[in-house]
């Protein structure tokens, strides 16, 4: 997602909930969340997704074909066709660069897919998070605090999800790492509706540790399409140099 840039563009965050947002029971929020999670299986959409980093800025077009929980594909697009075509199945990551000329394959990884998407999390959570979901574990004890939920493991604070909305959608998502600073955050805006319900058509996803940022824009968005298999997996084109996932820096 973030190699192969092309063009310039800055960060704007979503807008921020105008008025007063309804006070929800913790009950009702839970009741959400699961059934959410139920409801949205898989997403096929183009993406504006515009990167900020110590690296520099960056903004491009973006095909998203995501199927929960271990199935990725990201594909680069120009005016001159595919830049970077990225696939994630339960095997391994491969990173194809046709203009260069280069295949990169590794172990499915935190790190490796970190190296690709900028997003540090596990597969199957950032999955979840495309599909404007926030990963957290439902099940985990948990806490109110207004219009938040509060997740805690072994009686540390690990996820902070908002409501600050008319609706029981998330609004915004923290994750904390064992010292307590936000490992990585994310913000749901735009909802737009669709058959499967509510969706945010906007995501702003942060790595505060890395400063990296990435703000996604859906144009039109289909959950629960029929993805097949085959989409998720690449074979090594002929006459390609394959190199380790290692090359491509972190």
């Amino acid at each position: 997602m973030a190699l192969g840039l092309a063009g310039c563009a800055a960060i704007v965050a979503p807008p921020a909930p105008t008025g007063p947002a309804k006070e929800w029971e913790s009950s009702e929020l839970i009741k959400s969340l699961g059934q959410r999670r139920e409801q949205v299986r898989s997403l096929r959409a183009l993406a504006r997704v515009d990167y900020s980093g110590p690296d520099g800025r960056s903004g491009f077009q973006e095909a998203v074909l995501v199927q929960r929980p271990d199935r990725l594909r990201l594909e680069t697009l120009s005016f001159l066709g595919s830049i970077l075509i990225v696939t994630v199945n339960d095997k391994e990551i491969v990173g194809y660069h046709p203009r260069e000329g280069i295949y990169v394959r590794g172990q499915r990884s935190k790190a490796n897919l970190f190296r690709y998407t900028k997003i540090p999390l596990e597969l199957d959570e950032i999955t979840t998070l495309l599909v404007g979901l926030p990963p957290v574990d439902v099940s985990a004890p948990q806490r109110q605090e207004g219009n938040s939920l509060i997740f805690s493991h072994n009686g540390q604070k690990k996820d902070a999800l908002a409501f600050e909305s008319e609706q029981p959608v998330p609004t915004k998502w923290e994750r904390f790492n064992g010292a307590g600073a936000v490992e990585v955050r994310a913000q749901f805006a735009d909802y737009v509706s669709t058959p499967s319900g509510l969706f945010p058509s906007t995501i702003l996803v942060e790595a505060p540790l890395q400063r990296k940022k990435l703000e996604i824009r859906y144009q039109e968005p289909e959950l629960n399409a029929s993805l097949p298999a085959d989409l998720f997996s690449q074979e090594k084109p002929a006459n390609v140099k394959e190199l380790p996932i290692e090359a491509i820096g972190g």
